[in-house]
């Protein structure tokens, strides 16, 4: 799916570049990202799943209030199969 091109950049097959982590985090300095990344390496497993539980509630809750948006009349059970 990705390729590695002559000089370390992944590629798609479609060769569209792919975003670099410093291009995704332009706002974040590399103190702070150390920082970050300390805590996560140093993180007990359980916290992890944790920490993933709460995003992947976030992330619900946006799509259910994208939906809610998108389809004002529409009931709580049917917004929650689509």
């Amino acid at each position: 799916m990705f390729n590695q091109s002559h000089d370390g950049v992944q590629k798609t097959n479609d060769k569209r570049r792919l975003p670099s982590w410093r291009e995704m985090n332009w706002d974040t300095t590399p103190e702070a990202e150390a920082v970050l990344f300390k805590l996560w390496r140093e993180a007990p497993a359980w916290r992890k799943l944790e920490m993933m539980e709460g995003l992947n509630r976030t992330a619900r809750q946006f799509a259910l209030m994208g939906l809610r948006q998108r389809f004002p009349n529409a009931s709580t059970q049917e917004l929650r199969r689509r």
